[in-house]
């Protein structure tokens, strides 16, 4: 089958639905998302989202933290815009019933957290359970709109991509006109036309063994986004979550960031502190550095995990700052007002992704990117925290203003004929094995030699034992009916692909990328992205 719209959305996160809702004024918008709406990385956001809303903060503090952050690879005006464009984005969510909690001291003003790396209390959000709190909202919002169809249990395979020489008119750049998409529930494949394109799949996180994400984050967006031929960059800065719950039966819950801003304390099984050994700023020092910090102090005790300790601090606070995580600890028989919480780094955060302009434009046109699947050039070489739900609606925001501005030229244009998918010879895959394997191959290879702290023998040691599974996958892609889970090991595949790549190319460390063999930053050659394409790979 084929259908049109006019906008394709593929994901469904905050950045995908603040975009929908603002297109929906221009045409007809159409939501893929590869299981419920709500199985999103924003729905599990704790911390909350960083905006200038105090008269003790301002602009220049927030850019200058998200700078230094960066490590020296943030875009200066991005970063402008983001910060600036701030405060009004919160208002407008505020608009559509959005909650965040407001401050004890004055109801009019917000209560904003403290998190590492900020300089300023600038974090709104609600209670632990911010993310929920805002894709609710925008749910609810999108429900209503007659003009958004919403596609769960649909996952896109890849992009309809044509050639700039295609076209009669003079193009310079390939053109994208929508998407083949995959029903989960009967795996046909149906192809979706649209005059404009936006990928916001989120992250990549199940490329690791370990991580925070859901299961969805098997970095689709970035991956269909090169093989059309868009221009990727700084794979290499995969942030992790220094503060992943330890426990047995605890599956990608992360103790967010906001414990420490509210005074949590890091401590290894004997009790000691260990984070002023690492940075003046102890336990409010960015991500990257505490991440670094406890993978050392594991090594070197031998110890699974380390603890981050809160329990100096009132059971009532705790249990009213912190209900979810206060919550599901105690689920696991951890109560967080007495004893300290066991903690490990996960996988948390790709901070490169699809290369994309000031309005979220990639090098193909009409596809967009943001959210996490883009590098709009904010993060740099490390995420400051809550930044990342800032970048979301500020880009979808951008997006919507060039999309308006560009409506009557986008629409005015005829859809050229499409085809629909064809299967070919293919036969059906009769051995799951034959991918959870692969998956669980790849996901060990990158926990085990991609992860926090890198050598270059390592990472040209996993180049080589992953070439193999990528010949292997590309044989079942081309071989078999196309199945979800084909599709996203296909995905997980080339994404460690392009980690590893990307991480070979950055002869320095910077940010989240450490490598042994050249521990220094080196800004005469590497103070620049690294950018992967398709024609140059």
């Amino acid at each position: 089958m084929i259908y049109t719209t006019d906008f394709l959305v593929i994901g469904s996160g905050i950045s995908g639905l603040s975009f929908a809702l603002k297109a929906s004024t221009l045409g007809k918008v159409t939501i893929v998302t590869k299981k419920e709406k709500v199985d999103t990385a924003t729905n599990l956001a704790q911390g909350g989202i960083a905006a200038v809303l105090s008269k003790d903060d301002s602009f220049d503090l927030h850019i200058q933290d998200t700078l230094k952050s960066g490590a020296g690879l943030c875009n200066e005006e991005i970063v402008r815009l983001v910060v600036e464009n701030g405060p009004d984005r919160i208002r407008e969510l505020i608009s559509l019933g959005i909650h965040f909690q407001s401050s004890n001291q004055d109801p009019s003003m917000l209560d904003l957290g403290m998190e590492g790396g900020h300089s300023a209390r600038r974090i709104a959000h609600a209670y632990d359970l911010t993310g929920r709190e805002i894709e609710h909202g925008l749910l609810r919002a999108v429900e209503k709109n007659p003009d958004i169809t919403v596609l769960e249990d649909h996952l896109a395979v890849d992009l309809l991509i044509a050639s700039k020489t295609a076209f009669a008119e003079t193009h310079e750049s390939d053109r994208c006109l929508g998407a083949y998409v995959i029903d989960r529930r009967d795996d046909t494949i149906s192809t979706y036309q649209a005059r404009v394109t936006i990928l916001c799949t989120g992250g990549t996180g199940k490329v690791y063994l370990y991580t925070t994400n859901p299961d969805i984050a098997t970095g689709d967006g970035i991956a269909m986004a090169f093989r059309a031929g868009a221009q990727v960059a700084n794979l290499e800065f995969v942030q992790f979550h220094p503060t992943c719950l330890f426990h047995p039966k605890a599956k990608n819950f992360l103790i967010s960031e906001a414990v420490r801003g509210e005074g949590g304390r890091l401590i290894d099984e004997r009790g000691n502190t260990f984070m002023e050994k690492y940075d003046p700023r102890r336990d409010l020092a960015t991500r990257d550095t505490v991440a670094r910090a406890i993978d050392a102090e594991m090594k070197a005790s031998g110890d699974h995990c380390v603890y981050l300790d809160i329990t100096h601090k009132p059971a009532d606070f705790i249990k009213n700052r912190f209900p979810n995580i206060y919550r599901n600890c105690l689920s696991f028989g951890i109560d967080i007002t007495t004893e300290p919480i066991p903690v490990v780094p996960a996988a948390h955060y790709m901070c490169g992704g699809v290369v994309s302009d000031d309005h979220g434009r990639t090098n193909i046109e009409n596809l967009y990117a943001f959210g996490e699947t883009a590098c709009t050039g904010l993060h740099g070489s490390n995420r400051l925290a809550s930044n990342s739900l800032l970048e979301a609606v500020v880009f979808a925001h951008q997006a919507y203003l060039k999309c308006r501005s560009d409506w009557d030229r986008i629409s005015e244009k005829q859809m050229p004929d499409v085809s629909g998918w064809k299967a070919g010879e293919a036969s059906s895959i009769e051995e799951c094995i034959l991918i959870s394997h692969n998956w669980d191959q790849i996901r060990r290879l990158m926990w085990n030699y991609v992860g926090i702290v890198r050598t270059e023998k390592r990472l040209l040691l996993v180049q080589k034992r992953l070439a193999p599974i990528l010949q292997e996958v590309r044989q079942h892609f081309y071989n078999f009916h196309l199945t979800p889970d084909l599709i996203e090991l296909r995905n997980i595949a080339l994404i460690a692909e392009l980690i590893v790549t990307s991480a070979l190319k950055r002869k320095e460390s910077r940010g989240l990328h450490y490598l042994v063999d050249y521990p220094e930053p080196d800004d005469i050659n590497y103070k620049k992205d690294t950018v992967l394409s398709k024609d140059e790979s």
